[in-house]
């Protein structure tokens, strides 16, 4: 059976032809679907909105077909969030609940607690353009590989500048030898088109993270999957819950509209 490859990490450009490009190409080179990333990262000086994604059809005119496959990619949006106070993440926000897929990069250890134990996201980002400011540790690892939680390395950084790969390089290391190369995505966070790569290639770069080739593989394949069925479950549960309190609330509001006319005597 072909294995369906994907990447998860392709980041918003407001040039629509430089998109459709990173679109085409990403087609041409094998992958079956990919994510458009949109990156919001709030501080406490300027405070930024949420962006909203734009429909793929406005973005893209005609979808390509997959090379090697008779269909047309498949094109979801991702939101990520670069979260240096825990303020920052508001998952229940209709703002949120656009997007596909849900990923947070946390910048403080504490955070990168935060997010492997209790956030309700699909993804965690490993920065790649500095130097990690924590050690990665088990405990938390082991949290977000039992709750179904990705990690993200992505390697188009690695490309531009010596020093970004050397930083890549290194933070990938560090967390595979914490994750032992369990529940790790490689995506390739390409500005355009000539950053990226084919599936085989980045499965020959996961040996560079540390990766056995059987982990690489999965990595850009059945791992992507994953992803997108646990934000399937995810959305799907966040939708029960809102629709359950929508529901209480409207229950509420008929009973307290019922309340006075429950005080009217019966016609004989």
């Amino acid at each position: 059976m072909m294995s369906v490859f994907m990447d998860l990490n392709v980041l918003f450009s407001a040039d629509r032809s430089r998109l459709q490009s990173l679109v085409e190409t990403a087609a041409h080179l094998g992958f079956s679907t990919v994510a458009i990333n949109y990156v919001y990262e709030s501080t406490t000086k300027m405070k930024q909105e949420v962006p909203s994604p734009v429909p793929i059809n406005e973005l893209i005119g005609q979808l390509p077909v997959v090379q090697g496959r008779s269909r047309p990619i498949k094109v979801l949006n991702r939101l990520t969030v670069v979260m240096s106070e825990a303020s920052h993440f508001r998952p229940n926000d209709a703002e949120y609940r656009a997007f596909d897929l849900l990923a947070v990069q946390p910048t403080t250890e504490k955070l990168f607690h935060t997010t492997c134990m209790l956030c309700d996201i699909d993804i965690i980002c490993i920065s790649v353009t500095e130097k990690l400011p924590f050690f990665f540790k088990r405990a938390p690892i082991n949290g977000a590989i039992d709750r179904g939680v990705m990690f993200e390395v992505s390697y188009a950084s690695a490309l531009r500048d010596s020093t970004m790969r050397r930083y890549t390089i290194t933070n990938a290391v560090c967390l595979m030898e914490s994750c032992k190369g369990k529940n790790v995505i490689v995506s390739s966070a390409a500005e355009k088109a000539l950053e990226l790569r084919g599936p085989y290639d980045i499965i020959n770069l996961g040996a560079l993270f540390g990766l056995s080739d059987a982990d690489s593989k999965e990595a850009v394949s059945s791992n992507c999957r994953a992803v997108l069925l646990h934000a399937e479950t995810r959305k799907t549960a966040s939708g029960i819950v809102y629709t359950r309190n929508s529901q209480q609330e409207a229950l509420q509001d008929c009973a307290g509209s019922e309340a006075p006319a429950a005080k009217r005597p019966k016609p004989t």
